[in-house]
């Protein structure tokens, strides 16, 4: 019989986060223990905050459902290392739909990943190749998880910086958000040696390190990170405007749009939509990502996109 109350109970959670429904007498040959100790088991689990369902009757047994708030899971070594694997591989491109929710799963994953587990995640991870890739480039997701860790324990981050130009330069920061754009991760933090809130490019950052030193946060001064960190793209000159009017319903556009883009405005003919956005990346990329969207469209801002949407129609027509 098991008599360690706690690893009992994390085997049964552990069987039960199985699909599938589980007869009293199977857990308790499982966990060496009777029915009674079982059923004793489930309400401790249940007091937990585990949502345990239980069916009556010579079948009836024990499963686990969905409840009103994500308690703690347990994971065998394969599911941990399944897991981590597949954040990492979308943590090193700011892609759509991996946003600082996902990087701040892999931080608290890795942070508990026993040594073999790490191990085996960083070697199955470099032996592997993804036939695609996001668009932006590519980032360690090491250097991710510290900076979501220190933006979580509100602690100071260090780390070289090298800017656009190829300037290098060591920064000492409080940070205050990570905010992906599509196809980059940007950090907002307020640098302490400027004695200014600064953003800067995760790509560039190497050597990230989490000194332990606490600071209580600033006032940011903007709305949120995301709306400081288009303002500051703008002042930088980064950033543009786009006006582009589609001859298609606002919800068939919306419905291929990445989400970071924003979504179109529907016109007053129920047939067509507008889109204004701001966007920091090349307009031959916008150029290439507007045709890619399967509807007629007409670039109104800026005039570099409209030069640059004439000058790819222009090789695409020559190729055919």
């Amino acid at each position: 019989m098991t008599t360690d109350t706690p690893a009992r109970l994390l085997t049964l959670l552990s069987l039960l986060q199985t699909p599938r429904e589980w007869p009293g007498g199977e857990l308790a040959d499982r966990l060496g223990v009777s029915r009674r100790t079982v059923r004793r088991d489930i309400d401790r689990l249940r007091e937990l905050g585990y949502p345990v369902q239980a069916t009556m009757g010579s079948d009836g047994g024990y499963r686990l459902v969905a409840g009103k708030a994500m308690p703690p899971l347990v994971l065998d070594d394969e599911e941990a290392v399944a897991i981590a694997v597949g954040l990492r591989a979308g943590a090193g491109h700011a892609v759509e739909g991996v946003d600082e929710a996902s990087v701040r799963a892999l931080a608290k994953l890795e942070q508990v990943l026993p040594a073999r587990l790490r191990h085996r995640v960083t070697t199955l991870q470099a032996a592997t190749t993804p036939l695609t890739s996001g668009d932006g480039p590519s980032i360690a997701p090491e250097t991710l998880t510290v900076m979501a860790s220190t933006v979580a324990g509100r602690e100071r981050l260090r780390f070289a910086y090298r800017a656009a130009d190829g300037t290098e330069s060591r920064r000492v920061t409080e940070p205050y958000r990570l905010v992906s754009t599509g196809r980059r991760w940007y950090l907002v933090a307020y640098d302490l040696d400027r004695d200014d809130w600064r953003t800067f490019r995760v790509d560039r950052v190497s050597e990230p390190f989490a000194t332990g030193a606490r600071f209580a946060p600033r006032e940011l001064p903007a709305g949120d990170a995301a709306e400081y960190l288009r303002r500051s793209m703008q002042r930088r000159g980064d950033s543009y405007e786009i006006v582009v009017t589609f001859a298609a319903p606002a919800r068939e556009i919306a419905a291929r749009l990445p989400g970071w883009l924003g979504r179109p405005e529907p016109l007053p003919d129920g047939t067509s939509c507008v889109l204004r956005a701001t966007v920091s990346d090349p307009v031959e990329w916008m150029a290439v990502r507007l045709a890619m969207l399967g509807a007629d469209f007409h670039v109104e801002e800026p005039p570099e996109l409209i030069t640059s949407v004439r000058t790819l129609a222009a090789r695409l027509t020559r190729a055919t």
